[in-house]
């Protein structure tokens, strides 16, 4: 069972470029469009399959998340998931002006259903949209 959400943007930068910054689990903070994300715990210099990296969050109450990097396509798709296999993906494709980032959230889990329930899917786009946004000021300024 899973339920996506995603925003897509098109960034007038090299995929390469793109994929360095989503490849650095430092760089998440800068980022972040939900604000949720607010300081890297552990992590290696750079994201590789397999790789285990912790983040410290805030939504309401402070916590910490450990994700495990589940697909890492250099310059093409990179996306990692915690403890209840909630997964964050980027996909990106060169195209005529740059490259198209999409960004997704998948619920793969029951407990999916009560997030539904309580509107995170919007709220989750919409903090995509701004996490686009950011990643293209980053990546061209």
């Amino acid at each position: 069972m899973g339920f996506s959400v995603s925003a897509t943007r098109t960034i007038p930068a090299p995929a390469s470029a793109i994929f360095d910054l989503l490849a650095d689990p430092r760089q998440h903070v800068r980022l972040d469009g939900s604000g949720s994300v607010t300081e890297v715990i552990a992590a290696p210099n750079r994201l590789s399959r397999g790789a285990v990296f912790s983040m410290r969050m805030r939504i309401g109450a402070t916590y910490a998340t450990r994700n495990v990097v589940s697909v890492f396509e250099e310059n093409r798709a990179i996306a990692w998931h915690h403890f209840a296999h909630f997964t964050w993906r980027y996909d990106l494709e060169e195209v005529s002006g740059g490259t198209k980032v999409t960004e997704s959230f998948t619920y793969n889990n029951p407990l999916g259903l009560v997030i539904m329930v309580l509107g995170f899917p919007e709220r989750n786009r919409r903090a995509m949209v701004a996490t686009l946004e950011r990643l293209e000021t980053a990546v061209t300024s």
